[in-house]
């Protein structure tokens, strides 16, 4: 297993670049495919998690090309081909919970699977709420995780009871099919959701593509059947999350990082990192080209992360240089991620004298003078970014299986290589 040491430096005022957000990116060409017509997408996010969707939706029978100047989609109108062969999607869960979805919109029976890690990923409820609608599917092991058997050719629609205490994605899944079914669909949400920002994404992007959604806040959803996502020209923002490690670094160095095209009043609900960097001490502007965080002198806070849970890693890093004890609540599926990703901060925290503990829903931790250390990645992507941040003021600081982050920044170590 290779691994890369990052070595402490003073890192100057600059301006970085980050690629397209992941979950627009998966969103959009969702969105396409279901399309009746020609789609292009520009700025899609090109990395592991999007090429498993996008050799999906290809082995589903939607035809997608690079023209160069982003990607040429032809939709099918939700009535995509049978697949003979199953549907491997590695260890990319937008990916699975989306596409069990749009797979009861096709013709035969799919079978979705994945990696080790994928495998162990629960997916009963979003199961449970498609049996509702007389989709006919299965947890293959009968265990609520992939591999699922999904029978397309019966999407009628209907009302559901749908519980998303775990992801709001099952929601999300529901949402993106509901136009092309023949009755349209009503749901009512019993458990959760967690992570709302990421349902008014999905909204958002529906209404792009010219579909109508009637909702009561995050409970009841009310999608008509028959409705059509239209084709066009289509633009995918810059990802906020990758964003927050480069004002992380900011953060920890008190130096000022931009990145480029990002504005406050994005949907993705990421950008609320700002705020709680701001919390803590640090300054943030908003500039014609993107926004920039200066550093400061870090305090600890108290936060509820319900909302952004893939930037709990990147907090939880930057608090370890804070004065006092941050409380980050409400995140317990944090532990059904790439990684259980709270265990896997703690680790590695720990690993670098600093006091962190997993608690019920999140994590504590006492801030203090971190020294190098080893990290392990546990073969997720935020992991290895979040702890990168670190090394920038820390000496010996050595992220093991550093390639992982091609699941969602391929260029990440040279672009993290600017600072």
């Amino acid at each position: 297993m290779s691994s890369i040491e990052i070595k402490p430096h003073l890192v100057q005022p600059c301006t970085v670049s980050v690629p397209g957000s992941k979950s627009y990116s998966h969103r959009m060409l969702m969105a396409a495919a279901l399309s009746n017509g020609t789609c292009t997408v520009h700025n899609c996010l090109k990395s592991d998690d999007t090429r498993f969707t996008i050799k999906a939706l290809k082995q589903m029978g939607v035809q997608i090309e690079d023209n160069g100047q982003g990607l040429s989609i032809k939709g099918m109108s939700g009535r995509f081909d049978a697949s003979g062969e199953p549907v491997f999607l590695g260890n990319s869960g937008t990916s699975m919970r989306l596409l069990t979805a749009l797979a009861a919109l096709g013709k035969g029976t799919y079978v979705l699977t994945g990696s080790g890690r994928m495998q162990a990923r629960p997916l009963d409820d979003l199961l449970e709420g498609l049996g509702q609608i007389d989709v006919p599917v299965q947890s293959m092991k009968g265990n609520g995780c992939p591999p699922v058997a999904v029978t397309g050719g019966s999407a009628i629609g209907g009302s559901m009871q749908l519980r998303c205490g775990t992801s709001s994605q099952y929601l999300s899944a529901i949402l993106l099919i509901a136009p092309c079914t023949r009755k349209g669909v009503e749901i009512e949400v019993v458990e959760g959701p967690v992570s709302k920002p990421y349902i008014d994404m999905t909204v958002h992007v529906m209404a792009q593509f010219g579909i109508h959604v009637e909702r009561s806040g995050y409970t009841c959803f009310k999608v008509a059947g028959g409705q059509a996502y239209r084709p066009g020209r289509y633009v995918v923002e810059p990802d906020c999350s990758q964003a927050g490690y480069f004002w992380a670094a900011a953060a920890v160095t008190g130096t000022g990082v931009k990145v480029e095209g990002v504005t406050l009043d994005s949907l993705q609900g990421d950008i609320r990192l700002l705020q709680l960097f701001e919390a803590m001490g640090c300054r943030v502007q908003q500039e014609e080209d993107g926004l920039r965080l200066t550093g400061g002198s870090l305090n600890a806070i108290d936060v509820d992360m319900s909302d952004m849970p893939d930037m709990v890693p990147t907090l939880a890093v930057v608090s370890a240089f804070a004065r006092g004890t941050t409380r980050i609540r409400n995140v317990a599926h944090l532990r059904v991620k790439e990684s259980d990703r709270l265990a896997s901060v703690a680790d590695g925290l720990t690993r670098m004298g600093i006091t962190a503990t997993c608690t019920e829903d999140g994590l504590v931790v006492e801030g203090g003078r971190p020294h190098g250390a080893e990290i392990d990645t546990y073969d997720d992507h935020r992991i290895a970014m979040s702890f990168a941040v670190a090394g920038l003021v820390t000496p010996g600081v050595i992220i093991r299986d550093e390639r992982c982050v091609e699941k969602s920044f391929p260029d990440f170590w040279e672009v993290f290589g600017v600072l």
